[in-house]
């Protein structure tokens, strides 16, 4: 998927992972809140930045025709 758009992520930014959650959940706390984390690269990218690790952060209202997220679908539980 890396390399398509840059991921528009849950994450509001911080400048580094310290303190960040170990679980895998979103990092709501703290940070930047009006900024979040794009990852992953784009198609307007060289191939070293089309990975996950690859970051920056964004507002709300920044656009560019390579932004974009990414639809999850989480299975019914019972």
């Amino acid at each position: 998927m890396h390399g398509n758009v840059w991921e528009w992520c849950e994450d509001v930014w911080h400048e580094s992972y310290s303190g960040a959650p170990a679980d895998g959940s979103a990092w709501l706390q703290g940070g930047i809140s009006t900024d979040h984390v794009l990852r992953g690269g784009a198609w307007v990218n060289i191939a070293l930045d089309c990975r996950a690790a690859d970051r920056f952060q964004c507002g709300p209202s920044d656009r560019e025709d390579n932004f974009g997220f990414r639809l999850l679908l989480s299975p019914k539980t019972k």
